[in-house]
């Protein structure tokens, strides 16, 4: 068995980064270093006092050390890595920009007062559980070894459990409108002829190899893992288990 320090260290690098941020801003807020509604979205404030951070630092706020925070941030280290390292793998660019469109559209999304929420950490969240739910629909899922399901339906059973215990539904929900948004524009679409709307900018790709994170990244038609991906399209075509499922 592998040592914390091993563990932590063979996390994928945007799911690492992720995880450690939330984690270190949950620590800060735990010792009072800051206000939480420094940090929150909102969008009088970034308009009119030019208070532009606040359009990033919602995305690390989990909440207090807490139950639910524990949750989120193990679904972080469980279904970002998996992605990362499965569906991503050296794709690291693309994955990054999944990260950064979905955080786009929850900004988007959040500008309307119905939607608007002071932060979105755990609907960015919610967003890598259903693209993971999308790419492996038909793994189980345990729940405290009760209720085995398929993890297609994983989203909809958190959100469930979520209202059930009485945390807010509009995180939940955003993350999984974004996360539909992505995997249509990126999958569904383009499977049925349709053009990629979200291809990786180039602006990633070399954002990415200056920071030399991640494995190279793979060349067009290159098999990786048994699976022919399409590295620089962001359009995940080939995997059979698409077509099937």
């Amino acid at each position: 068995m592998s040592s914390p320090a091993e563990y932590y260290k063979s996390l994928p690098p945007i799911t690492k980064t992720y995880a450690t941020t939330c984690f270190l801003a949950t620590v800060a807020l735990k010792l009072g270093l800051y206000s939480p509604w420094l940090i929150a979205l909102l969008y009088d404030q970034v308009f009119y006092h030019f208070q532009v951070w606040r359009l990033f630092t919602n995305f690390f706020m989990l909440g207090g050390f807490s139950v639910n925070f524990a949750i989120r941030l193990l679904m972080i280290l469980r279904y970002g890595v998996q992605l990362e390292k499965g569906v991503f793998d050296r794709r690291t660019a693309d994955f990054l920009w999944m990260m950064i469109s979905g955080a786009f559209s929850l900004l988007v999304l959040s500008a309307i007062p119905f939607f608007w929420t002071p932060f979105m950490a755990v609907s960015l969240v919610f967003m890598l559980v259903y693209v993971w739910s999308r790419e492996f629909p038909n793994a189980q899922i345990s729940f405290y070894g009760l209720v085995s399901l398929k993890a297609f339906y994983l989203p909809w059973v958190t959100l469930a459990l979520d209202v059930i215990f009485g945390s807010p539904i509009m995180p939940d929900l955003l993350g999984i409108i974004a996360g539909h948004l992505f995997y249509f524009l990126t999958v569904l679409h383009p499977l049925a002829g349709g053009k990629n709307y979200l291809k990786t900018p180039m602006w990633v790709h070399k954002l990415v190899a200056r920071l030399r994170i991640g494995a190279p990244q793979v060349t067009r038609g290159q098999p990786v893992n048994n699976v022919q991906q399409e590295s620089s399209s962001g359009v995940f075509r080939g995997r059979s288990y698409r077509l099937n499922g």
